[in-house]
C-alpha cells in the first residue's frame, strides 16, 4: 500500500447523538473546518468541533482528527485499512469518516496515533509540529 500523508485538523472534536427525527441544530451548520452529519433511521449523528456545541448538549468524549492529505478514487481498495490497521495494532481506537475526496480518522490521542502511523511508514504532521 502506498504510504500516506496525514495532517491533524485544528480543534478537538466531539460526537453528538440526537433523535433521528430532530432538525439539524443551528449550532452545527456553518462550520468551515471538519464536521460530519449522518442521519439514519435510528439517529442523527454529528461530529463537530467541541467549541461549536452548547454546554447543555451531551457529547461523547473529545477526539483529534487526522485527515489524509491526498485525494483518491473511490475504487482504490485498502486506503482506510492502511491507516486503521496500524492504529488497531497499537491498541488505539479509531473512528473513520469517509468523504468523496479522502478519509478522516478520529483518535483519542493524536501523538500516539502519529507514532503508530509513522512506524508504519506514513507521514504525519501534528499541530505541534507546525511553526507558529
Amino acid at each position: 500500500m502506498k504510504k500516506l500523508r496525514l495532517r491533524q485538523m485544528p480543534d478537538r472534536y466531539v460526537m453528538v447523538q440526537l433523535d433521528a427525527r430532530e432538525k439539524l441544530p443551528s449550532w452545527s451548520t456553518g462550520i468551515v473546518s471538519f464536521s460530519s452529519i449522518t442521519r439514519t433511521q435510528s439517529e442523527l449523528s454529528l461530529i463537530v468541533p467541541r467549541q461549536a456545541v452548547p454546554a447543555e448538549v451531551k457529547v461523547d468524549g473529545e477526539w483529534d482528527c487526522l485527515g489524509i492529505g491526498q485525494q483518491f478514487s473511490l475504487d482504490i481498495p485498502g486506503i482506510a485499512a492502511s491507516v486503521a490497521s496500524p492504529l488497531a495494532a497499537a491498541g488505539l481506537s479509531v473512528f473513520v469518516v469517509a468523504t468523496v475526496d479522502t478519509d478522516y480518522f478520529l483518535v483519542r490521542d493524536a501523538a500516539a496515533a502519529a507514532a503508530a502511523l509513522r512506524a508504519a511508514g506514513h507521514s504525519v504532521t501534528l499541530l505541534v509540529d507546525e511553526p507558529v
